[in-house]
């Protein structure tokens, strides 16, 4: 590249950051399942001369950029996939049936590789270190917890994520002080009764109509016992009873989840459902239980370092938006809970929603994401040096 011009260096970097988004879209892999990716991941970091750490995790990896002594920071991407059949029809979908790169990760893990080539090639000028996190495990909620107990987040001061956003068009960005996402809780009820003819419901206890007294008087956690300026969303998601259609089932299950910022709600959400749970199942004659499963606390975005990556953002090219709190959840949380950072949106185009087996992202917003990444990067490490911390 050193005989390129400069539009000339931009074109083939971009032209390698699409391919290697396309061919992490072809082989999409779940959760902790990323061993390929991580192999690809080596072998991209390794021709580039990047140092990769050597930190004790099965899947996903942490690369390094700079020299000497000063701050560290960290990006960060994650490099899972979700359980779903794509129907996008693109050239480049998923080979593998039932996997697919619907959230977005491969365009996350092509910006931030992309973000690492440009650091590497400014090494020697970096007041600093960066720490570049392939993360694995971001869709089940604890891959952020496994690198944490990895210890490759040791000596950073300040951390920065993404994530693509199809409600914001190519070329703009947004992230907010405080709340960015929520936090994201799983919870699973179920409900014995004695099962029955469905002729004769007298001579056993009726678990479909008690599950769905309970699904109903749930929602009142939300409408009754929080206040009306505190966003609250339990959501129940699956229903499972009953094998045909002239028996009464002896049981139903139940499964949902519950969605907050502030963590005092949070807290005592499972204790308002048990008691709706309890009150309804016992006047019904039958048994319920409800089991929690706590995930990623609210995404707290620290305000000073927000601010900063929306003033590197203008500076960058970027259509800059505060955007409001989102409902969905994001393990990236797990990090801001010791670091101060910030997580970002990068607008990605107008698509179908995350999620969903026809998304898709802009290519043409991976090059400008990458280099927006490199120079958040470098500019946290000067803004570190000369203060000492933010």
């Amino acid at each position: 590249m050193l005989n390129q011009t400069s539009d000339e260096q931009e074109e083939t970097l971009s032209s390698q950051l699409i391919a290697v988004r396309r061919n992490l879209h072809r082989e999409p892999e779940l959760s902790y399942e990323e061993f390929k990716t991580t192999a690809k991941l080596r072998k991209w970091l390794t021709d580039a001369n990047i140092s990769i750490l050597d930190i004790p995790l099965e899947t996903g990896l942490i690369a390094e950029i700079g020299q000497g002594s000063g701050p560290v920071v960290a990006i960060r991407c994650d490099i899972d996939a979700l359980p779903i059949e794509e129907q996008t029809g693109l050239p480049f979908a998923s080979e593998i049936p039932g996997k697919m790169h619907a959230c977005g990760h491969d365009f996350h893990t092509a910006v931030i590789l992309g973000a690492a080539y440009i650091l590497k090639e400014r090494e020697q000028e970096l007041p600093g270190k960066v720490r570049v996190l392939f993360q694995p495990a971001e869709e089940t909620g604890h891959g952020a917890a496994s690198v944490i107990a990895s210890g490759g987040l040791a000596g950073v001061e300040a951390i920065f994520g993404l994530h693509n956003s199809p409600e914001l068009p190519t070329g703009t960005f947004g992230t907010r002080s405080g709340a960015l996402t929520a936090g994201v809780d799983r919870f699973e009820i179920t409900v014995k009764g004695v099962g029955a003819h469905a002729a004769m419901p007298e001579n056993g206890v009726d678990t479909i109509v008690t599950a769905s007294q309970i699904v109903t008087a749930l929602q009142t956690v939300v409408s009754r016992q929080t206040g009306a300026q505190e966003p609250v969303v339990l959501s129940v998601t699956r229903i499972n009873g009953g094998f045909t259609w002239n028996v009464l089932p002896e049981l139903v299950e139940l499964e949902g989840t519950v969605r907050t910022y502030n963590e005092e709600i949070r807290s005592r959400i499972p204790q308002q459902m048990t008691q709706i749970i309890n009150g309804i199942s016992a006047a019904a004659g039958a048994e319920a239980e409800l089991h929690w499963y706590p995930g990623p606390s609210a995404t707290i975005n620290d305000a000073k370092w927000a601010d900063f990556t929306k003033e590197v953002a203008a500076q960058t090219g970027y259509v800059v938006h505060d955007i409001p709190p989102q409902m969905g959840g994001e393990d990236f949380s797990l990090y801001l809970q010791s670091i101060p950072g910030a997580f970002v949106n990068i607008g990605s185009g107008p698509a179908y929603a995350l999620h969903h087996p026809k998304f898709d992202v802009d290519e043409a917003a991976i090059l400008p994401a990458a280099r927006y990444f490199a120079v958040l990067a470098e500019q946290a490490l000067q803004k570190l040096s000369k203060e000492g911390c933010i």
